[in-house]
C-alpha cells in the first residue's frame, strides 16, 4: 500500500445556526482542513482537523501537510502507521518548530487518513478493524442547543425539543457570563424545564478564574450538574486540581490538550474526572488510543470532544471500553459519504469500510477554499 500522493484541502462549512458563541469564541463556519492520501493502486484515505475557519491559519496547516509532511510520506507503506507517526512527530526539524498547534493538527489529519486507508484496505469499518465494538449503546449528548449566544427562550425551546422530540437524555449548556449568577439562573430554568432525570453538563471554555469557578460551583450545588467542562484556562493544572478538590461537580477537559503528556499531567494531579481527547488536536488516532488507554489505566471515563470529528469518534467510542457517551454537534455530518446518525439519543454504528471521513465531491466543489 505505497503512498503515491498527499494532497491537502480546506473546507469552510456553514453551521446549523447562522452563528454561535461560547464564552470565548464566536463563529459562523467550521473549518475542515485535511488531506487526501492516495496509494499507488488508487485507494483513497481522508483525514482532517477542525478550525474556526480562519483562512490564513488554515493555509498554514495545509502548507505543513503539503510541504513539510508530504515529502516524508511519498513512496512509504501506508500501513506502517506507527512508524510513520513517529517519523513525523519526532522529526528533528519539525518538532523544533512545534510539538503542538499547527504541526500537530497537520499530523492528526495525516494519521487519520492512514487509519482510514488501513480500514478500507481491510474492507471493515474502523471500529471493527480495531477489534470490534461493545454491545452496549453509545449515548449522545446534545451541545448544539446550549450556546451562550442563545437567549433564555431559545435555550429552553432547544432543550425541550432535544429531550421531548429527539430523545436525548443528556444535554450540555455553555456557561461563562461575566456574572456567574446569570449562568446559574439559566441552568435553573433549564433544569426546571427538562426535569430531574435529564443529565445536564456545562462547559466554560476556559473563561473563568479559580475564585469565579469556586463561587459558581457553590451557587450551582443543587442543580445536579453532571460535569463542569473546561472551567479554567486550558493549561492550568494546579487550579483545576484545586477546583476538583473543592467541588462535588466532576471536572471534564481535554479538547485543548495536544499530547499524551499534557493529559498525564492532569490525570496525575487528580485534576480531571472525565477525559476528553480529540483526534484532531492530538496526533490523530494513534495518540488518541494512547490517551484512552491512559484513562483506562486510571479507571477514568473517556468522553471525546466531538464538535468537528464525531465521524471518527463514533468508531473509537464504540470500540474502546472507556467510552459510553459522545458529544453531538451536527454541523458537518452531511458533508460525508457516510454521515453520523443519532436515533433516540443513541449513536448508530457506522457500516461502511473506513473511518467515515470520505468527503462528498459536491462539498469540495461548493465549500473548498484555495490553498493560497
Amino acid at each position: 500500500m505505497k503512498i503515491a500522493s498527499v494532497r491537502p484541502f480546506i473546507l469552510h462549512l456553514p453551521l446549523t445556526s447562522d452563528s454561535i458563541s461560547d464564552s470565548t469564541h464566536s463563529i459562523t463556519h467550521w473549518g475542515v482542513v485535511g488531506t487526501k492520501i492516495v496509494t499507488t493502486d488508487g485507494l483513497e484515505g481522508y483525514g482532517f482537523t477542525g478550525t474556526h475557519a480562519h483562512l490564513a491559519s488554515d493555509r498554514l496547516i495545509a502548507s505543513c501537510i503539503g510541504e513539510c509532511y508530504a515529502p516524508l510520506l511519498l513512496g512509504e507503506d501506508a500501513s506502517d502507521h506507527q512508524r510513520l507517526w513517529t517519523r513525523l512527530a519526532r522529526h528533528p526539524s519539525l518538532q523544533w518548530v512545534g510539538r503542538a498547534g499547527i504541526t500537530h493538527l497537520a499530523l492528526a489529519a495525516i494519521d487519520i487518513a492512514l487509519w482510514d486507508l488501513k480500514a478500507k484496505r481491510a474492507g471493515l469499518p474502523l471500529w471493527s478493524y480495531l477489534g470490534g465494538a461493545r454491545t452496549d449503546a453509545l449515548e449522545a449528548y446534545n451541545t448544539d442547543i446550549g450556546w451562550i449566544s442563545f437567549d433564555l427562550d431559545t435555550l429552553l425551546r432547544g432543550s425541550a425539543k432535544a429531550v421531548e422530540e429527539d430523545g436525548f437524555t443528556r444535554i450540555k449548556i455553555k456557561v461563562g457570563h461575566d456574572d456567574p449568577n446569570v449562568d446559574v439562573e439559566r441552568l435553573a430554568a433549564v433544569r426546571k424545564r427538562v426535569g430531574s432525570r435529564i443529565r445536564i453538563a456545562i462547559d466554560g471554555n476556559g473563561k473563568w478564574d479559580l475564585p469565579t469557578c469556586q463561587r459558581f460551583c457553590a451557587l450551582a450545588r443543587d442543580l445536579d450538574i453532571y460535569w463542569f467542562e473546561e472551567p479554567l484556562w486550558y493549561d492550568d493544572v494546579a487550579s483545576h486540581a484545586t477546583l476538583a478538590r473543592n467541588t462535588s461537580i466532576p471536572i471534564a477537559l481535554g479538547e485543548q490538550l495536544y499530547t499524551i503528556d499534557a493529559f498525564r499531567s492532569f490525570v496525575d494531579a487528580g485534576a480531571v474526572a472525565y477525559v476528553q481527547p480529540d483526534v484532531t488536536r492530538l496526533g490523530g488516532i494513534t495518540e488518541y488510543i494512547q490517551v484512552a488507554d491512559l484513562a483506562l489505566a486510571h479507571r477514568l471515563p473517556v468522553v471525546p470532544h466531538a464538535g468537528e470529528m464525531s465521524q471518527v469518534h463514533v468508531h473509537l467510542s464504540y470500540w474502546h471500553p472507556t467510552s459510553t457517551i459522545l458529544e453531538y454537534i451536527p454541523w458537518i455530518k452531511d458533508h460525508f459519504e457516510e454521515p453520523i446518525r443519532v436515533e433516540g439519543g443513541i449513536y448508530k454504528r457506522p457500516e461502511r469500510a473506513g473511518a467515515s471521513t470520505t468527503v462528498l465531491a459536491e462539498s469540495f466543489a461548493r465549500y473548498g477554499k484555495s490553498l493560497g
